[in-house]
């Protein structure tokens, strides 16, 4: 009991003691703190002076005193833009720097682009050489370096895709092996092996590559990061090459293929456009297969405009042999393309023991018929296995030819 207690009159609570309180509850201080910031940003926004505008911008440093063409040094530069070159990470020509102010039309195979100056917000324009896939001198150059013929490529919207030059197809061009080679396929049974689904997955595509032999031919998906630098090594190591064409299936969109499919409910002329994209994807290539499909393929008034399309650019086709229902037979032959169907798939049980079997039976085809086709993808067992036969396989009277030599070879019934 306090004094205050004592004090007080009975039946009545003492006063209570006054307590210092804050004008403003602290919602209404973190709420006025947010305004005043907002109000600061707003006022930087407004009056301070950015003569980038807000624009994305890139520093470069240029010593205009070892490029060619007339140079105008910005007003404002440090000693350390003075002394410095532009050098490129791919050894582009050097570039002629012009100020925005009369700019003159850059010549062929060249473009123009905007160098921001960052201290100063001034703008030169900087003429440099083109190599991007679509411009057409370009690409023809490069692709003379790997090998390409460059009068079997046309430019279109995706980049450099195959065309017929002068009688001469991609389908002949790339075939690998000699008339030689081809000579004595013709008096014995051979085997074409395809291995699909390279290019993505470095790893995996260059043990196929270095370790399956020459004669196998290599199928690429278009999905790769960069599949055009794996499909020239491979290429390089005298592999025929093929490309997988995503394409609908029944399970459509559940089993989904992949960007850029190609669909059975889309006019011919989407789906020729969506096959330029996947054509220009890899280059030197002798033909196409189909990835999936099991629709697409049954579908006549899509299949015709692609046959017509593949034909028009010089390649070859492919069945998987997935689907029974398929009109890849009929088409191709009524568009006048080289044409065959895999006749086993090899790993379909992915067992080293079960792909030996598979192997052992393509063989029997081959002595029956002439010619087989066997279709494996890019497994660790598929391409372990197939190796190891490949060594065999001529000491039993039988050949391993690329794809383009059994496609050709008739086969007897």
């Amino acid at each position: 009991m306090t004094t205050d207690d004592l004090s007080a009159p009975l039946g009545r609570k003492p006063a209570p003691k006054l307590r210092f309180r804050l004008p403003l509850s602290a919602p209404q201080i973190i709420a006025i703190g947010l305004g005043l910031f907002l109000l600061t940003f707003l006022g930087f926004a407004l009056f301070n002076d950015n003569p980038l505008g807000g624009e994305p911008s890139a520093r470069v440093a240029f010593d205009p005193a070892t490029l060619g063409g007339e140079t105008k040094a910005p007003e404002a530069k440090s000693s350390e833009l003075k002394s410095a070159e532009i050098k490129s990470a791919e050894a582009k020509p050097p570039a002629a720097v012009k100020p925005a102010e009369g700019k003159a039309e850059p010549a062929a195979g060249q473009k123009t682009i905007t160098i921001i100056d960052g201290s100063s917000g001034a703008r030169h324009d900087v003429v440099v050489a083109n190599t991007a896939p679509g411009n057409g001198e370009a690409a023809p150059a490069a692709a003379m370096a790997s090998g390409i013929n460059p009068k079997l490529l046309e430019n279109s919207r995706h980049g450099m895709i195959p065309v017929v030059a002068d009688g001469l197809t991609s389908f002949r061009a790339y075939a690998a092996g000699s008339d030689a080679d081809r000579a004595r396929a013709a008096q014995l049974p051979c085997i074409a092996i395809v291995v699909t689904g390279l290019g993505v997955g470095a790893a995996k595509t260059s043990d196929a590559i270095m370790k399956l032999p020459p004669a196998v031919t290599l199928a690429f998906t278009p999905y790769g990061a960069d599949p055009a630098k794996l499909a020239d090594r491979a290429r390089a190591l005298k592999h025929e090459l093929l490309l997988q064409l995503p394409m609908e299936p029944f399970e459509y969109p559940d089993n989904d293929p992949g960007p850029q499919t190609l669909l059975t409910s889309v006019p011919p002329e989407q789906n020729l456009d969506r096959l330029a994209w996947h054509l220009s994807r890899i280059q030197g290539f002798v033909g196409v297969t189909n990835f999936m499909g099991s629709r697409f393929v049954s579908t006549d008034a899509a299949m015709q405009p692609l046959m017509r399309e593949l034909a028009k650019r010089g390649l070859g086709y492919l069945d998987d042999g997935s689907s029974p229902r398929s009109l890849a037979p009929r088409t191709a032959e009524g568009a006048g393309l080289p044409f065959a169907k895999a006749d086993a798939v090899i790993d379909q049980v992915p067992s080293g023991l079960e792909i030996d079997r598979a192997l052992a039976r393509l063989e029997s085809v081959a002595r029956e018929r002439g010619a087989a086709i066997g279709e494996a993808s890019a497994l660790p067992a598929s391409i372990e296995r197939i190796a190891a036969w490949a060594k065999t396989l001529e000491g039993r009277g039988i050949l391993l030819v690329p794809l383009t030599t059994a496609m050709l070879k008739p086969k007897s019934s």
